[in-house]
């Protein structure tokens, strides 16, 4: 049953419910931050070079990379998730779901990383050369370690993402935080804003404080500008 606009006012005792829900709620939390990581994980493993590739690499590595990107970032997520699960021999919905954020996540940051490396002057890499670093070493000791500081405002934005696209996980029957939610309400229709307001909250404290540490992080890293302060 739907709940009606009047049935669905706030109420004490709903709210109740809710707390002491809470047990069963905190266990798709954990999930949801353990999905969140290691999907942000996968996604930089598989990005970053994607983005090295992109600039540096020649046309025989940059086709498969540009066609991964076009592929992954063209088609939905749920879609995704679904073809990862039921396609591939994935017994595991942790996995699949894993997989599928992991690679979407990798085609966004493959792009927030080739900016960053493209953003490098050109004189850096000239410079580097003319000290006697082939190109590997350039890149490696010069370009990256710049890159990665200039790509931090990306990568804090695609982690936000990340975190809220979990959500989606529900296709292939993730018990995440959404998902709970969910059974909750199926469970006590009465207390569906109250359920999804708490879920919101939730949702709302994990990206604010993510958001928080990283804006940490970026200014610790952040490249000087030579201004005198």
């Amino acid at each position: 049953m739907i709940a009606t606009p009047a049935s669905a006012a706030l109420q004490a005792g709903d709210w109740a419910f809710v707390l002491d829900s809470w047990g069963y709620l905190s266990g798709g939390v954990l999930l949801t931050i353990a999905l969140t990581i290691a999907s942000i994980l996968l996604g930089f493993l598989a990005g970053f070079p994607f983005g090295i590739i992109e600039v540096y690499g020649n046309r025989y590595l940059q086709t498969p990379v540009h066609l991964f990107g076009t592929v992954f970032r063209g088609t939905p997520l749920v879609v995704i998730l679904i073809f990862a699960f039921f396609v591939f021999p994935i017994q595991r919905a942790f996995v699949a779901a894993i997989l599928g954020l992991g690679l979407r996540s990798a085609a966004y940051q493959s792009q927030i990383f080739r900016g960053a490396l493209s953003s490098i002057d050109e004189g850096q890499m000239e410079a580097a050369r003319s000290i006697g670093m082939n190109q590997f070493q350039a890149i490696r000791h010069v370009v990256v370690p710049q890159a990665l500081r200039r790509s931090m405002p990306g990568f804090q934005n695609e982690f936000t993402i990340v975190l809220k696209d979990t959500s989606l996980a529900y296709a292939i029957g993730m018990a995440e935080l959404l998902t709970r939610t969910h059974d909750l309400f199926v469970q006590q229709t009465t207390a569906v804003l109250e359920l999804f307001l708490f879920a919101s909250a939730i949702y709302f404290v994990l990206t604010f404080s993510t958001n928080r540490a990283l804006d940490a992080l970026q200014n610790y890293f952040a490249i000087p500008d030579g201004d005198i302060r």
